[in-house]
């Protein structure tokens, strides 16, 4: 974890990917925050807090991790809101906030572990409030990054809905995303199984940024993508996006 961590913190304000993420979850969180005053909002399982800088464009916005490094690296880059957690157990009041998230972290987890952390997802939320989580899909594209991050599964859409429901959540949203990306990747992630994927520590090029104009170009498909994803769903991809009601 120690190596995705600092591969991530290398690449995540640059990396096309974590460019098109973010234009990905922004209107799910718009659509969240509208109409609150004085939000609340968590991120568990918030590595080094980057994403907790964007929460906090909606509101008063905190992290946790149970990662050490992710940490320190969050609170050398001045992040002060974080906290050391587990998911499975979040140091926070019930009912306590209006938005939570899980960015690429349920994927990881066994399946026990998987299911406390949805319910304390449910848990921390106001009655009406909305969690947000993203979850690597599709079993066809497990490869050298699955090693990476330590995957345990990836979701299909109808895994993720009946294990968010089953917590008591309500779907407003369901979509895959990085749809555009697909055929490239399936592609290279089939050579990487049939070849054997790599030792953690050989898999961090699956996190390096390309050369700058091959990474502006992809980021301005995943900007392309998130613009369509604004009034439809994608029928596949590489992650699953969800938006998720706790009922009043």
């Amino acid at each position: 974890m120690e190596h995705l961590l600092r591969a991530t913190a290398r690449a995540e304000t640059r990396h096309f990917w974590f460019r098109g993420f973010r234009a990905f979850v922004t209107p799910l969180l718009q659509r969240a925050a509208a109409g609150v005053t004085d939000a609340r909002l968590l991120d568990c399982g918030c590595g080094t807090g980057a994403n907790v800088d964007l929460l906090g464009t909606f509101g008063r916005a905190y992290g946790f991790d149970l990662t050490e490094i992710g940490l320190r690296i969050g609170r050398q880059a001045g992040r002060t809101r974080l906290a050391r957690a587990t998911v499975t157990a979040a140091p926070f009041p019930t009912a306590s906030f209006h938005i939570v998230t899980s960015f690429d972290v349920l994927y990881s987890l066994a399946d026990s572990d998987e299911e406390a952390a949805i319910a304390e997802m449910f848990r921390l939320l106001k009655p009406g409030g909305f969690a947000i989580v993203n979850v690597a899909a599709m079993q066809v594209l497990r490869g050298d990054h699955s090693v990476l991050s330590r995957e345990v599964r990836r979701y299909s859409r109808r895994e993720l809905r009946a294990r968010m429901v089953r917590a008591g959540f309500i779907i407003e949203r369901l979509t895959y995303t990085n749809a555009t990306l697909f055929p490239v990747l399936a592609l290279a992630r089939l050579i990487q199984r049939r070849r054997g994927l790599r030792h953690e520590s050989e898999a961090e090029s699956e996190i390096a940024v390309p050369p700058e104009p091959v990474n502006a170009m992809m980021t301005a498909v995943m900007r392309l993508e998130a613009l369509w994803l604004r009034a439809f769903d994608a029928p596949f991809g590489s992650s699953l996006l969800c938006l998720a009601r706790k009922p009043n």
